[in-house]
């Protein structure tokens, strides 16, 4: 049985593979820049010139959440202090039924309540029967009942839980960081409203990295999902094929 065999060009080879590497990192897709590299499978890789990007459609800016929308759950520390009177001051944990102990008033619901509205209604019972006017502060510590679930293309998609004041960018850190095929342009974030529906909000994480934007807080039981660039996916799969296609002794 006679077999055909076909000679490859070295030169050739070695341009698909190192093509190959290329094609698998982000740093090859202009991803800074917004240059476009488009690649042409001959006798030498070329790159041609930077393209001028069309302007994309502008997104509606979301709105940001700050710490003051943040409900006190189970399991959270609260940190209190109350000016001029340190015996009132001091750490206290949350109970599984979203209840705190203090001298003075006793069992204290904030379970449900922002950090202003827990400091409200704590001046408002000392002020009842034994401070006058009395300058109350509450800080969150620890958010131990808390958790965010990131999806999508970052490298390590999970539920994780807040363990005090988190960003946007701090959450996509915990996820390990972006994906090799992410679009960090329009970043969704999903939270549910009181009567349960989800609001979906896009945020350009590339505009809150270089200080452009606000940097927003998540909340608990938020959703964020990153999605994958399809223009990195197109291109990735045009230069797998000129690969393929180039050493191919069939074509």
């Amino acid at each position: 049985m006679n077999r055909r065999r076909f000679k490859v060009d070295p030169k050739l080879f070695a341009v698909a593979t190192a093509v190959a590497c290329l094609a698998l990192s982000p740093a090859c897709l202009g991803q800074e820049s917004g240059e476009r590299i488009s690649l042409k499978m001959t006798d030498e890789l070329t790159l041609s010139a930077p393209k001028a990007l069309e302007p994309a459609a502008p997104v509606a800016p979301a709105a940001t959440s700050t710490l003051r929308d943040y409900r006190i759950g189970g399991d959270d520390l609260l940190e209190i202090q109350v000016f001029g009177v340190e015996q009132l001051s001091r750490t206290v944990r949350v109970n599984s039924r979203g209840q705190v102990s203090l001298p003075l008033v006793g069992t204290l619901q904030v379970g449900g309540l922002t950090g202003q509205e827990a400091e409200a209604l704590l001046a408002q019972k000392l002020a009842e029967s034994y401070l006058q006017n009395p300058q109350v502060s509450l800080f969150i510590r620890e958010y131990t009942s808390q958790r965010v679930t990131v999806e999508g293309a970052v490298n390590k998609p999970g539920v994780y839980p807040l363990r005090g004041p988190t960003t946007l960018l701090q959450t996509l850190a915990l996820a390990g960081g972006q994906g090799s095929l992410s679009d960090m342009s329009e970043v969704m974030l999903f939270r549910a409203s009181a009567d349960g529906k989800r609001a979906a909000q896009v945020y350009d994480v590339e505009r809150i990295r270089a200080g452009e934007v606000d940097d927003p807080t998540v909340m608990s039981e938020d959703l964020i999902v990153v999605k994958r660039s399809q223009t990195r996916i197109l291109f990735k799969d045009s230069v797998l094929r000129d690969i393929l296609d180039a050493i191919n002794p069939f074509r």
